[in-house]
């Protein structure tokens, strides 16, 4: 073969490895912008837990050990680096969150309290747009991943240590279960 023969294969296999690897960079692109708005509604969240900690704190002494439990998880948040990592405490603080709510109910003045009330209201607007950010970013990692993972994609990926990126899942097995629905003695 020619030399030139030899350049223009050369040429084309480098235009394939270019043309490959930047099909890579739109969904990585995505990935981390959809990381980005779960990432800002759980700081909104964050921001909001030491105000509905104080509000309750005023109202309920017993319950002193899941204000903790909830202060500490919301620390573990903060300081969490990988999705895995986020992931898991966020369902851990989740379900306390939950379990606060629920022994709300054992203090009518709490309540009938605005403050609460006003923070409640807002709890549940920042859950509904976690779970918003957190499908957004779960299609973005899956559309990824399959750029990953497929032919041609695949050789291109392993070629340049494009790995596979996590997904921001529920770990926590209430959230899983499908909820109980009581009509009132329906037949």
């Amino acid at each position: 073969m020619s030399v030139f023969a030899w350049v223009g294969m050369g040429v084309v296999v480098g235009l394939w490895l270019v043309v490959t690897s930047n099909r890579f960079i739109k969904p990585r692109n995505m990935v981390r912008e959809g990381w980005s708005g779960i990432d800002v509604q759980l700081k909104r969240r964050a921001e909001l837990i030491p105000n509905l900690v104080e509000t309750v704190k005023g109202y309920s002494i017993h319950e002193r050990g899941l204000l903790a439990e909830i202060v500490n998880l919301r620390t573990q948040s903060l300081q969490a680096q990988k999705v895995g990592e986020k992931g898991e405490v966020e369902s851990a603080l989740s379900s306390s969150i939950a379990n606060l709510m629920a022994v709300v109910e054992n203090y009518p003045d709490l309540k009938a309290n605005q403050g609460f009330l006003e923070l409640q209201k807002k709890l549940v607007e920042i859950e509904d747009q976690i779970q918003m950010a957190r499908r957004y970013y779960n299609g973005t990692v899956r559309n990824f991943n399959i750029s990953v993972e497929s032919f041609p994609g695949n050789l291109v990926a392993k070629l340049f240590a494009i790995e596979q990126a996590e997904f921001f899942a529920l770990d926590a097995a209430s959230e899983r279960q499908v909820p109980k629905v009581d009509v009132g003695g329906a037949a």
